[in-house]
């Protein structure tokens, strides 16, 4: 388990409890008590974030679990995606963490995975952005790749992106690149233009990839007729459902969806608990 997961499970549990003790169960669920839980869709998706629910149910010494389908797995409603045989009141603790994870992740992959069907046929890429929960990005990031889309950078320090700000605050887009390339030349540059003539004058510059911010579909076709192969685009802004075909078919290498982990609807999920004779 990654330090990071560790950590949001232990915080999670903690808040759960405040100090306290889970005063439900333990009222009402003798210590000794054994049960199995079962976690099953409500409603179809794609899977995602198994691993934390495993890893939850083990913080809490639930060790005999059975995994019935992996992370990228599409299903319909009345999956069973995995089971968890141990002490009851450990089962019910763990319940909302564990489900917290799984409907939030598995609600971006479905989510990914219906951008990523829209465009199939294309060669246009579902990718995410730095939009996601504090604390989450590793996870967030993790379910957008079982949906079919790819990652965009993971931190600040992994690449450049030189957005409007940057270059209002540089005094010029190629004043922006070249002062990126000076202080880390060994980092992929990707830069963000507003307009044709923006991309026109960066393109000397020869940058890695080039963000075509809030561009109409015609604009991204104009795009990649000017560049012609020598940088990769990415389109972002203004992109929809409706549209993301469109823009697909524009040539561009890249949607940028912010959506993606922002604003993806959870996946109904539950937990069916067969007490054992």
């Amino acid at each position: 388990m990654s330090s990071t997961l560790k950590h949001l499970v232990e915080l999670a549990i903690a808040e759960d409890l405040d100090g306290g003790v889970d005063v439900t169960s333990v009222a009402t669920i003798p210590e000794s008590q054994i049960s199995t839980a079962h976690y099953v869709t409500r409603s179809s998706g794609v899977v995602a974030g198994i691993e934390a629910a495993i890893e939850t149910l083990k913080e809490l010494g639930i060790t005999d679990i059975t995994v019935e389908t992996t992370d990228g797995t599409k299903v319909t409603s009345g999956t069973t995606i995995l089971k968890a045989t141990g002490n009851t009141r450990a089962l019910l603790l763990a319940e909302r963490t564990s489900l917290n994870f799984l409907t939030h992740l598995s609600g971006i992959a479905t989510e990914t995975r219906k951008w990523v069907d829209l465009v199939a046929g294309t060669k246009c890429l579902i990718r995410d952005t730095r939009k996601t929960t504090p604390g989450w990005r590793t996870l967030e990031k993790a379910a957008v790749l079982a949906g079919g889309g790819v990652n965009h950078r993971m931190s600040l320090s992994d690449a450049a992106l030189i957005k409007d700000n940057h270059i209002v605050a540089a005094g010029g887009v190629l004043k922006a690149f070249e002062a990126v390339r000076a202080k880390f030349p060994d980092l992929s540059i990707e830069i963000e233009v507003d307009n044709l003539e923006q991309l026109r004058e960066v393109l000397s510059a020869k940058p890695d990839l080039v963000l075509l911010d809030n561009m109409t579909p015609a604009m991204c076709r104009d795009a990649v007729a000017i560049v012609a192969g020598s940088s990769k685009l990415e389109a972002s802004g203004g992109i929809t459902l409706a549209n993301a075909l469109e823009f697909a078919e524009s040539g561009v290498d890249y949607l940028a969806i912010g959506a993606l982990t922002h604003s993806a609807k959870v996946l109904d999920i539950g937990l069916d608990l067969v007490m054992e004779k």
